[in-house]
């Protein structure tokens, strides 16, 4: 008798493109995202100082208090933007490995996001270190998102298999 799939035979496995280079090369960056915006959070922190008095310039009206209170909670949600930062990097590269299409917009969304809040820090009272670290997360955004959607890149996502 035939049996189209014998019981103790197991299914083959549907075949896997190899990882493009412009993939590969993407999802590398990602990964030193990671480690950027960790580093980032120690940039943050050392601006602790230039932070509270560019604040006290640009808010004369507020008192020394009201300043401080205001240096923390800045301080608070650059930590907090670090922490998040790092796990969407490595979020988005892990299934962008994967081949997961869906993987490489939701990160040209977040770069598109990232764009509009380095623009808007630009008017912040940052110092200088925290405007040029965002610039620099923001390039290599600009770096994986243009390998993500090489024509290599796209070939690659195209041939697997949603999940």
């Amino acid at each position: 008798m035939y049996e189209p799939y014998p019981m103790n035979a197991q299914l083959p496995e549907a075949s896997r493109p190899p990882l493009p280079p412009s993939v590969r090369n993407a999802v590398n960056l990602m990964y030193a995202g990671v480690v950027i915006s960790l580093i980032g959070i120690a940039v943050d922190l050392t601006t602790i100082g230039s932070l509270k008095a560019n604040l006290a310039k640009k808010h004369p009206n507020l008192t020394a208090t009201q300043i401080s209170s205001l240096n923390n909670a800045l301080h608070i949600a650059l930590v907090i933007g670090g922490v998040i930062g790092a796990l969407l990097w490595f979020f988005i590269a892990q299934n962008s490995k994967a081949g997961r299409n869906w993987a490489r917009i939701t990160g040209t969304v977040f770069f598109g996001i990232a764009t509009l809040d380095t623009l808007f820090g630009m008017g912040q009272p940052y110092g200088p270190a925290v405007k040029v670290y965002a610039v620099l997360v923001w390039l290599l955004g600009l770096a994986v998102v243009i390998l993500l959607w090489q024509g290599s890149s796209s070939a690659y996502f195209k041939t697997r298999m949603p999940t």
